[in-house]
């Protein structure tokens, strides 16, 4: 079948079944639209699942994290100790609060915070007194060592789990270490709400702090205590969302399947798989690759020919946030240093179709596509 006629394979979809449809339709019939029972029905189902105990439902993952943060006290002038390579999101919601992001270098084999990077950022900046942790692609960061390094350098730790939903390291879940998490329901992410997000603790005193940032600070009857938000999530949304989370383990194992495959297809070859270490549990929220070769544009020729053949492919992330125009002056770089892996990172990685919808067929039409187009491009 010529390339142009074969159904395409998007780099994502999101999976919704009749009992989406039907739990929507049960709100609209009530009439109750914006915020109620659905919602803390999907608080207490998505802590339960996550192991988290404490979940404050929000309208989308920034406004999860945003209220995260003030709930852990980030304020005005205060210094955040972050990834570079990640969503703009990430240094967005830190700006929100008036503090500062001061980027550390990633590790070049996960693209999550480098332990080593960090602890020079902390001996060069002694003003850092929070670390945000971005779990990327769907891997839990190092949390052992960078929890160490904020015990030693009396850091407050917020985990940025937007990608991470059911991630673990040796069976501890993402989330559960500092002292907040962020969550992602984005119409792509491995749980969907179509937009929303939540924050999680294992602190009730700051899942509560959270809860008045996302809901005008309001303690009463219009009473509202502290300056707050509108960031609250609807029925609508938790009534998708408490669907998806039936089915959230067996899409998650869907996605670790597909990875296992092209894993075991694409590994020894030119291209590099991602890596989990042992312990790990990678819930591939992408599947990313890197492609390095003798030039900048290899990546992209790839990502070229995959379109070509219908295949959908993305860079997820085509530059480190310090070259992004909006965060243009509004930074720091740890010890004034260089970024070198994130910039490598950004020139060669690209993720391919890893989500519940790829079925064997469709995963095996990616890892031959790939193979033919490496065979060419090696010539």
């Amino acid at each position: 079948m010529p390339s142009e006629l074969k159904p395409s394979i998007p780099i994502a979809r999101p999976f919704l079944t009749q009992r989406e449809h039907d739990l929507v339709r049960e709100v609209l019939d009530s009439g109750q639209l914006a915020e109620g029972s659905y919602v803390r029905q999907f608080e207490e189902a998505f802590g339960a699942a996550q192991g988290l105990p404490y979940v404050v439902a929000t309208n989308n993952g920034t406004a999860a994290l945003h209220a995260a943060l003030l709930a852990v006290g980030v304020r005005p002038g205060d210094k955040v100790l972050t990834t570079p390579f990640t969503f703009v999101a990430t240094a967005n919601a830190v700006l929100y609060c008036g503090a500062r992001p001061v980027f550390a270098d990633v590790s070049p084999a996960t693209g999550n915070l480098d332990p080593q990077a960090v602890e020079e950022a902390l001996r060069a900046d002694p003003a850092i007194r929070y670390l945000l942790v971005v779990h990327l692609y769907g891997l839990a960061a190092p949390m052992p060592e960078l929890m160490e390094l904020a015990r030693r350098y009396e850091l407050t730790v917020v985990e940025d789990c937007a990608q991470a939903h059911l991630a673990s390291i040796d069976g501890q879940p993402v989330g559960s270490f500092g002292r907040a998490a962020a969550f992602s329901f984005y119409a792509t992410k491995n749980l969907t709400t179509g937009e929303g997000g939540c924050v999680a603790s294992t602190d009730p005193e700051v899942a509560e702090r959270a809860r008045l940032a996302a809901h005008h600070g309001q303690t009463g009857h219009y009473f509202h205590e502290t300056l707050g938000f509108n960031y609250r999530m609807t029925n609508v949304a938790a009534a998708i969302g408490l669907g998806q989370l039936e089915r959230l383990e067996a899409m998650t194992e869907v996605r670790r399947a597909n990875a296992a495959y092209y894993d075991a297809t694409l590994a020894g070859h030119s291209l590099q798989v991602p890596v989990a270490p042992p312990g790990y549990r990678h819930v591939y929220h992408q599947y990313t690759l890197r492609v390095p070769g003798p030039d900048d544009q290899r990546r992209d020729r790839l990502a070229a020919y995959l379109k070509e053949e219908g295949i959908g492919a993305a860079v997820h992330y085509p530059r480190p946030l310090t070259r992004q125009p909006s965060l243009a002056g509004r930074f720091d770089v740890a010890g004034g240093g260089e970024l070198p892996a994130a910039e490598e990172l950004a020139a060669q990685v690209l993720s391919i179709p890893v989500h519940p919808l790829v079925g064997p067929e469709e995963r095996e039409r990616v890892a031959e596509a790939i193979l033919r187009w490496e065979e060419e491009d090696l010539r």
